[in-house]
């Protein structure tokens, strides 16, 4: 008898144990996710990537501080948010790495959305007019590809532009390729290429800067507005810059910017 209610006494224990472990499971729990945004709002400060050397996106101006298109648009954002701006000059192949690692909070760097690196973050919708093209003087004569047969054509190594105009041009076109945009654009100007292969915004300066060269645009290579780059499943983050990027657009700052920065009024922008 004594043994049964001791064996009794141990199943009770047991079973007790069992029926709280299964009444924790029970209760519903809640996941906690990050909010990049509440983060922002909360410490009263963003980091946002500009580029590095990208006139008139990014630049270093006269008075040593940055300046340009993208550099204005984060002003904005931080004012909106009512938080300090952190500008984080970057060139071209830091701007998915800081923001994947958390350098920075936001990319605004003349960024084309593209599928490769969707795989890695997250677009705004477009921010900003950007197209590639063959620029060259008045009285140079191209229409197409073809026409750039047997041209010294000058354009910075690894871009869209490069890129695009690699698998069509003709087999005697003299490609130069230049480390940066400054170096290219510079080349250009000096007689050293007949052809400037850009972005429109770039040939927009140095036309600006250089009105005797009487650049013109020849055609168009690729047509690839700017994207605002979101750090992958920051939704909140997301929604807000959409919202901004929106209320910019149709109270007319954006179009003021690209007038300022580009000499052009802010074309339709696409919606993702």
């Amino acid at each position: 008898m004594k043994l049964f209610r001791t064996t009794l006494r141990s199943c009770c224990k047991h079973l007790s144990a069992s029926l709280l472990v299964i009444s924790a499971c029970a209760i519903p729990t809640q996941t906690v996710y990050a909010d990049q945004l509440a983060d922002i709002l909360k410490e009263g400060k963003i980091s946002i990537a500009v580029p590095e050397n990208f006139p008139p996106f990014g630049s270093v101006g006269k008075s040593l501080e940055h300046e340009g298109y993208d550099v204005d648009v984060a002003a904005l954002i931080a004012k909106d948010l009512g938080v300090e701006l952190e500008v984080v000059p970057v060139t071209s192949k830091q701007r998915i790495p800081f923001l994947t690692s958390g350098k920075v909070d936001l990319v605004i760097s003349s960024m084309g959305a593209n599928p490769e690196r969707a795989k890695s973050i997250w677009f705004s919708s477009a921010y900003a007019p950007f197209y590639s093209g063959v620029f060259a003087a008045a009285d140079i004569g191209i229409e197409t590809v073809g026409d750039l047969a047997g041209k010294k054509i000058g354009l910075t190594g690894g871009t869209l532009e490069d890129l695009e105009l690699s698998k069509v041009a003709p087999e005697d076109a003299e490609i130069v390729r230049f480390g940066d945009n400054a170096a290219t654009i510079s080349a250009y100007v000096a007689g050293q290429v007949d052809i400037l292969v850009t972005g429109n915004t770039v040939a927009a300066k140095v036309s600006a800067d250089n009105p005797d060269l009487s650049l013109e645009t020849k055609y168009i290579i690729k047509e690839s507005p700017a994207f605002m780059g979101i750090a992958p499943g920051e939704m909140n983050m997301l929604q807000w810059v959409n919202v901004f990027i929106l209320h910019k657009t149709l109270g007319g700052e954006l179009n003021e910017l690209s007038v300022k920065w580009f000499g052009q009024p802010l074309p339709s922008l696409p919606v993702l």
